[in-house]
């Protein structure tokens, strides 16, 4: 069966051959002539045609800088329709592979491994299950939102294009759209002229949740019962799987734009997006349940659940009944769409949450099953159920954030009114106020009262102040999680208890509003695991509050942080061991831990593919429920297009299912001791050599003049600041632009520097290979480490990095690059030999990728590099770097 009518190569050629027309019509002969030579010199050079890119660079250099501009727009907005080639072939790969059975990571693969458990054990690994995928607002998306939004226009015709059957008129016709929407596109200005704000950022996030997300998340709960039903003898109920939560417009570390207002404003907009959303469907649900009253015995559930709506609406009752006389299942949705109408409003009647409007669709439910309608319910009500019981009526919870610092330097300003000088306690003394202040009933300090405070702890209590209010609200779940960075001591969570408590969200023992989240990311803080969350579980306050929320903590591992402070293979190692060290810590207070893993899009930032993370936890620590952060280029990666986002969600799923599988068969899994001390040597020697390089004297210096970090710093990507302190160190720098700067220059050097330094020395220490291999092949969490570093080093290509070594003053570039040129080829060779294979990575796709993209990256890194070098730049060479640093963004299809 054919299901498609093209293929990526012809993508490519005919939007090329397209970009070529448009560039031509909207510049000049000579322009097209340019782009063509620097593509084809590029490309030349890379088949081996020519033995130096001199022609390449020397043409480049001598443009005007009006003509280079137009080369960086040419090649730039060649990226972002290749990209949508590349997404169509995606979506064709898994149409396909789904139409022949040969999908792997399907749900109907995780159906068999629970076919083959007894129907108790696979219900268990259900109601474990819970996927918290949260998305951020971390500034790494490179492209305005215009311009994504003519690119999606533009994929939906290529959809039409590949799927349909079409007359040559309505080919010409679709084409005649697409030229338009390039031409458009070209003449669109792709870099910001403003920073985006954050409630850009939080309507960024929405436009995933309403356009996508909505949609595809009951397929694929029909493909997970449709799979069940095949492979598991029995009934089973199949719970709530997903919920999707949200930090942009409330994630306040290091953002002093996420204020009280945003945060309200987004909490509004979500809750009249998802209640249009639910009007839309039962308005679509109105269609179908046509049904004559006189014809069918609705049931008595129904009929009082009827009757209640009529003498709570009697008004909108009888506007129903003389809409839809005899049509009771149509009367009941006309009053289930006006009880949404009130929802939030003066009136009464509205729903007081989405239990309420769950039960409704319940009573609907049971009634057509009493009257032979399963499979009407099946179609058209258990869809809707499930898009009320994932998304409530807050659309995404949001996730709160501070740093810890905040938070305590709010408190000693609020206590030295009251004659306390916090500060001045130790670790013990804090503990043990902030418990009593807690259990007491009186309040300590009253959170209004702001005055003569400083500007961040004001802010801190007037955060505080507003969360009961919009917990009254939105409901409680609409924003219930509190995430605290840099959390270091067992004081930093009890002062997020403590305000609370103030602010009458937590009322002990009865009631704790939030479920409060340490933030591990330090080498001090994960090594202090059982210091700090030992401290908090025989503390009597909080152990009041984690009872109240289900005797379930949640921990957050700051991945980016991490391996910034560590390197890779010291960091993945630590959060490996510490991820092992907190399930035995909630295992032995009787604690069920949500891991909250916050990574980050690139594999330096705890970045790759999603299902092999999962595969690759500690079985200890896969209590079913599990959280990660989705941020930046990967939302609109994973997410813009409807299949790939239900493909993502299946992996995701599918992942999930058998690692609780896995972990409820065999809890304690064993790992060699002589794995884990050949580990544990490999990260030591990796961490000093890490640690040596950024502590060597120049280095800062070196990064900054060898990458783009300064242009990047003042790039409108986020409403963030780029630093934490506007200092110029790695420490004070935030993980993302130091990522980004490494992955422009094409050396990038987080995903794998040291990793070679740390196998070396385990072999100079007597380890062998054959033991390596064995872990490459027994071990999941070692085999996805070498991967993902040998993704990075596929992607790093050191000519090109060379170019901007050359940009450091001569004793630095001396002293660093052939450092890290050392350290890649040495990488390489022991990956390859640790693999068993001639090549680095283990992915035939990315070999193509990388084929088809170099040749076009080049030329824009060089014209970057160029300009990097010039001290005095035009307004116009300013904008065109900026705009090298989109293209070379779109062309890695990565950032930070």
């Amino acid at each position: 069966m054919q299901l498609h009518n093209r293929d990526v190569r012809q993508d490519v050629r005919e939007l090329g051959e397209l970009l070529g027309d448009v560039l031509e019509e909207q510049t000049s002969r000579t322009s097209f002539e340019t782009v063509e030579s620097c593509r084809r010199t590029a490309i030349d050079y890379r088949a081996g045609d020519l033995d130096s890119r001199d022609s390449l660079i020397s043409e480049l250099e001598t443009l005007s800088p009006h003509r280079q501009r137009i080369v960086a727009r040419a090649f730039t907005t060649y990226f972002e329709l290749i990209n949508l080639a590349e997404e169509r072939e995606r979506v064709r790969t898994i149409r396909q592979a789904s139409q022949e059975g040969t999908l792997q990571d399907s749900l109907e693969t995780a159906a068999e491994q629970l076919g083959e458990d007894d129907l108790e054990t696979v219900q268990q690994v259900l109601d474990d299950v819970l996927i918290e995928p949260t998305f951020t607002a971390h500034p790494t998306e490179a492209r305005r939102k215009t311009v994504k939004s003519k690119l999606r226009a533009i994929a939906t015709d290529l959809e039409t294009l590949d799927e349909r059957l079409l007359t040559d008129k309505e080919t010409d016709q679709i084409w005649r759209d697409v030229d338009s929407e390039v031409t458009s596109l070209w003449q669109t200005p792709q870099v910001r002229n403003r920073q985006p704000e954050p409630e850009d950022e939080a309507r960024n996030v929405q436009w995933y949740l309403e356009n996508t997300l909505f949609d595809v998340v009951g397929e694929v709960y029909d493909e997970l019962a449709d799979a069940i039903d095949e492979e598991v003898d029995g009934d089973l109920e199949i719970p709530k799987l997903f919920e999707f939560r949200s930090w942009a417009g409330s994630d306040r570390d290091g953002n002093p734009y996420v204020t009280p207002d945003v945060t309200a404003n987004t909490l509004e907009r979500q809750r009249a997006i998802v209640l249009e959303r639910y009007r839309e469907q039962l308005k679509r649900l109105s269609g179908v349940l046509s049904q004559d009253g006189s014809r069918i015995d609705a049931g008595s559930a129904f009929t009082a659940s009827l009757e209640d709506d009529r003498e709570r609406l009697p008004g909108s009752a009888r506007s129903a009944e003389d809409r839809y006389p005899g049509e009771p299942y149509r009367q009941k949705l006309k009053l289930m769409r006006e009880r949404l109408d009130r929802v939030g409003d003066v009136r009464p009647g509205g729903y007081n949450d989405a239990d309420e409007l769950l039960t409704d669709l319940e009573v609907i439910a049971e009634s057509l099953q009493n009257n032979g309608g399963e499979s009407v319910v099946d179609a058209h009500v258990d869809p809707i159920r499930r898009q009320v019981a994932t998304f409530g009526f807050s659309l995404a919870s949001l996730d709160l954030r501070e740093h810890q610092q905040k938070h305590t330097d709010a408190i000693a300003e609020a206590l030295e009114g009251e004659g306390i000088d916090y500060h001045a306690l130790d670790e013990d003394e804090r503990v043990e106020l902030l418990t009593d202040a807690v259990l007491q009933d009186e309040r300590v300090i009253d959170l209004s009262e702001t005055d003569g405070l400083s500007d961040d702890s004001a802010r801190v209590l007037r955060l505080f102040d507003n969360l009961g209010d919009w917990q009254t609200e939105y409901g409680v779940e609409a924003i219930d999680t509190y995430a605290i960075s840099m959390t270091d001591e067992p004081s930093h969570v009890l002062e997020v208890l403590f305000l609370a408590d103030q602010a009458g969200v937590v009322s002990l023992p009865e009631h704790c509003g939030l479920d409060i989240v340490p933030l591990l990311e330090t080498e001090y803080a994960l090594s202090g695991a059982r210091r700090i969350m030992g401290t908090l579980y025989e503390n009597e306050a909080y152990s009041q509050a984690l009872e109240a929320r289900g005797q379930t903590q949640e921990i957050m591992l700051g991945y980016s942080d991490s391996n910034k402070e560590n390197g890779f293979l010291a960091a993945n190692w630590s959060l490996y061991k510490n991820q092992r060290r907190l399930g035995e810590i909630c295992d032995d207070y009787d604690v069920t831990m949500r891991l909250f893993h916050g990574r980050g899009g690139s594999i330096s930032r705890g970045g790759g593919p999603m299902g092999e993370a999962l595969l690759a936890l500690p079985n200890s620590t896969v209590t079913g429920q599990v959280k990660f952060t989705e941020q930046g280029e990967a939302i609109a990666e994973k997410y813009g297009n409807p299949r790939i986002a239900e493909r993502n969600i299946e992996q995701m799923l599918n992942a999930q299912l058998r690692a609780r599988h896995n972990a409820i068969n065999n809890p304690k899994e064993e790992i060699p001791d002589e794995w884990m001390d050949a580990m544990e040597t490999m990260a030591t020697a990796a961490r000093q050599e890490y640690r040596d390089l950024l502590e060597s004297d120049g280095f800062v210096q070196y990064f900054e003049q060898a990458t783009p970090i300064t242009v990047i710093e003042n790039l409108d990507l986020g409403s963030r600041p780029a630093s934490r302190s506007g200092e110029r160190s790695v420490e004070d720098l935030r993980a993302i632009p130091w990522v980004f700067s490494w992955t422009q220059s094409r050396c990038i050097l987080p995903g794998w520097y040291a990793i070679a330094t740390g196998i070396d020395a385990y072999l100079e220490d007597g380890g062998s290979e054959a033991t390596l291999q064995e872990m490459y092949d027994e071990w999941d969490f070692f085999r996805t480490t070498l991967d993902n570093a040998a993704l990075s080093l596929s992607r790093t290509e050191l000519e090109i990095a060379e170019r901007y070594a050359d940009l450091a003053e001569d004793d630095l570039r001396e002293t660093f690059f052939p450092r890290l040129t050392g350290e890649y080829k040495r990488a390489t060779e022991l990956i390859q030999t640790i693999g068993q294979r001639d090549q680095l990575h283990t992915r035939d796709w990315l070999g193509e990728n990388l084929e088809r993209r170099n040749p076009y990256v080049d030329p824009l890194n060089l014209l970057q590099t160029y300009l990097l070098d010039r001290t005095h730049r035009t307004d116009i060479e300013e904008r065109t770097l900026r705009l090298t640093v989109k293209g070379i963004a779109a062309g890695m299809k990565n950032t930070g």
